[in-house]
């Protein structure tokens, strides 16, 4: 399991900080009244590092263009050169901003607006420092014709022009990248890097930015760049996952929030990744999905439901969180003539997000497979059969107490199939009885059960505990887990 090297006072930190709009610069709200399909969008920046995700063709690039002409040194074309020919529609475009800018204005918002009338752009922009990190970013040096020189025979570098690209980046792109970096040089101009080497730590081995990996160079760069960029700058960056593999893409988004507390920056970038999303709270994800936008912690592959990129299911269900939905797979994996190849099951990070995607889905003309929401006991949506949104059992108990309650109840009865289960010897069964019940007793939160349980064990892996537990509620409660698939076999029947 993921566990963040940014801490919850962090990010509840950084969240306060922006309710109370403790900035000197900073971009509250986008309201798209109409730009490409969007109208009457609002996107609110709730948190200093946000993320736009969605599929392709969805609108990630529109939002990012729209944040930056707020601002004067972002010229429009940057993000929405018009051809003659082809880009008619853009006539009548509107965005609406709210804003902070001491500069300007003390103690209150500012409203600002950008439209697109009479083949032109007319705005009334702000400034702040803006820096933009495009896709092009990741290009490799012996494709991009101002790195050639570097190659020729002729051309000779100095030692002067040749220095360390400091501590400072070298710890922040080792961190990210995971490997030594404290012998990588760069031919520098100012505060640029022109063109990098390195050196193998513990190997007389040279090499220049030619034969670096693709998201190398473009780490080391944006660094460089991000570490000299004034206090409450904005940050604008493409496809952040450009480049990397999974890991770096985790460690490249806590050093953005890490910034984000250190220098007040602001940051928005687009992604396809779910890795990215991992260090962010739920205020922090946008999901644009054409001509809406949903706020949530929302699971990338579910997205692609929206769109009718699955592998062809008859139901798709929408669940609250990751127990939810472990709970449904089980139902799912043991009911006749039902299987998982049939049943696309994803889980939203909260019960509004998950109704609201569910809604969206089965309103969308393009949908060809219907959806269903399950919300949980304790959930504050309303469940309706009509709109195929229901309650999972519970009575306003989390699934997860439930669920262990339930197995509980009858643990004098099953305690021996479920230690077999949690991968424990049959003679156990009454110490691992016991144990089971402490746990339960002494444990707040809910979220953590199962993994305090696998602790007590013997650090049995969480999911290997939750998927026990609900193995045996399976067995013990058939008649309430065929009244939770009905209406999926429901719907199935008639798709």
């Amino acid at each position: 399991m993921y566990r963040s090297e940014i801490r919850e006072s962090t990010i509840n930190q950084l969240k306060d900080r922006v309710a109370k709009g403790n900035y000197r610069k900073y971009l509250r709200e986008v309201m798209l009244k109409k730009v490409r399909r969007f109208e009457d969008v609002v996107i609110r920046f709730d948190f200093p590092v946000t993320a736009i995700i969605g599929p392709n063709g969805g609108g990630k690039s529109t939002v990012l263009g729209a944040a930056a002409l707020a601002y004067r040194s972002v010229k429009p074309r940057r993000f929405f050169a018009k051809n003659q020919v082809f880009d008619t529609s853009m006539q009548g475009w509107r965005i609406r901003y709210s804003l902070i800018d001491r500069d300007v204005r003390k103690d209150d918002f500012i409203q600002r607006t950008a439209s697109f009338r009479e083949s032109r752009w007319k705005r009334s922009p702000l400034d702040r420092d803006v820096a933009i990190f495009g896709i092009s970013r990741t290009v490799p040096a012996s494709e991009q014709t101002q790195f050639l020189k570097f190659a020729r025979s002729t051309y000779s570098i100095t030692e002067q022009e040749v220095q360390s690209i400091g501590e400072e980046i070298s710890e922040h792109a080792a961190r990210i990248l995971g490997w030594d970096m404290s012998r990588y040089k760069g031919v520098r101009h100012e505060s640029q890097i022109l063109f990098l080497g390195a050196e193998r730590v513990g190997e007389d081995i040279q090499y220049s930015e030619f034969h670096f990996g693709a998201g190398e160079a473009s780490i080391i760069r944006m660094i460089a760049i991000l570490e000299n960029l004034p206090e409450q700058s904005l940050v604008l960056i493409e496809e952040v996952e450009n480049g990397l593999h999974p890991m770096a893409v985790l460690k490249m988004v806590e050093y953005l929030v890490e910034l984000a507390e250190r220098k007040r920056i602001q940051v928005i970038f687009t992604t396809h990744s779910s890795d990215a999303l991992l260090p962010l709270p739920p205020e922090a994800i946008w999901a644009v999905l054409g001509d809406r936008a949903i706020q949530g912690d929302l699971d990338i592959y579910a997205l692609r439901a929206l769109r009718g990129y699955t592998d062809k299911p008859k139901a798709i269900v929408y669940t609250e969180d990751a127990f939810a939905k472990s709970w449904i797979e089980s139902i799912v994996r043991r009911s006749e003539g039902v299987d998982l190849e049939m049943v696309a099951v994803y889980e939203m990070g909260g019960d509004g997000t998950a109704v609201k995607i569910h809604i969206y889905h089965n309103e969308d003309p393009a949908s060809s497979v219907p959806s269903l929401c399950y919300i949980d006991g304790d959930s504050q949506q309303e469940a309706s059969a009509e709109r195929l949104i229901f309650r999972l059992p519970g009575e306003e108990l989390p699934p997860e107490i439930y669920i262990c309650d339930a197995v509980i109840d009858s643990l004098n009865e099953v305690k021996g199939k479920l230690a077999i289960a949690l991968h424990q010897r049959f003679e156990k069964a009454d110490e691992i009885a016991e144990i089971i019940r402490d746990v339960r007793q002494d444990t707040r939160d809910h979220h953590l059960l199962f993994a305090k349980i696998g602790e007590r064990l013997g650090f049995i892996p969480e999911d290997i505990v939750r998927e026990a537990f609900l193995f045996v509620w399976l067995e013990q409660y058939p008649q309430i887990a065929n009244e939770i698939i009905e209406p999926i076999i429901n719907i199935m029947k008639d798709n």
